[in-house]
């Protein structure tokens, strides 16, 4: 059973990649038990945890806030990204077996039917689902928490970019040249693709900060 502390974790998690605690937000132990109706023991675990990750800052005499990456910071953090995704895409082309595959593909229909609906939220989970298929596809096992650990810090901005008017049709798109290069076994067409797919450059980029800075203002005022 998941400790009380993971709980709270996850459920804290959740809330900064939906942008309900955005950047540069305090988290204030008693409100957060409060809410989460457990004692502040288990809620200072979980913000431990979260610091460990990468996902808030613990500051002295300050309390925790969520981390707020500035944008150099941040386009960095989306090149390692692009590129620890397009060696798992190089690698999953050449290892994966004939059931990561079915589960690649059903990801790949679980993407599709939430872009139909046009459900960002869903999109978000089974586009998570569809990345995650790919790092166990890899059969690198280190590779893949380095993938998964660097996914976690910037799960809200790769939510964010979701909200760009067309970027779930464009997302759908790209991962199906991805899953076709990979079923393909085309290992650097599917690096390639799943390279672009990631990387965060040009009207992308700006984009993305555009709607940052549209997420921060609720909490600026």
């Amino acid at each position: 059973m998941m400790k009380i502390s993971d709980q709270v974790c996850e459920k804290i998690e959740e809330q900064i990649a939906t942008g309900e605690l955005p950047p540069g937000c305090a988290l204030d132990e008693a409100t957060l038990a409060e809410l989460h109706g457990v004692s502040r023991t288990p809620v200072r675990e979980a913000l431990i945890q979260l610091a460990a990750e990468g996902l808030i800052e613990i500051r002295p005499r300050r309390g925790a806030v969520v981390t707020s990456i500035g944008p150099g910071r941040l386009l960095e953090m989306f090149e390692v990204m692009a590129e620890l995704e397009a060696m798992c895409a190089r690698l999953a082309a050449r290892r994966m077996s004939d059931a990561e595959r079915s589960a690649l593909q059903a990801a790949h229909q679980a993407c599709e039917a939430a872009r139909n609906a046009q459900d960002s939220d869903e999109y978000f989970y089974c586009n998570e689902r569809f990345h995650v298929a790919i790092y166990a596809g890899s059969h690198n096992v280190f590779l893949g928490e380095q993938a998964q650990q660097l996914q976690r810090r910037l799960r809200p901005y790769r939510r964010l970019q979701l909200r760009v008017r067309n970027r779930i049709s464009t997302s759908f798109t790209e991962h199906d040249t991805i899953v076709r290069a990979i079923l393909a076994g085309d290992a650097g067409a599917a690096a390639t693709a799943l390279h672009d797919h990631v990387v965060v450059q040009g009207e992308r980029f700006g984009d993305l900060l555009a709607s940052l800075a549209e997420l921060a203002m609720p909490a600026q005022a």
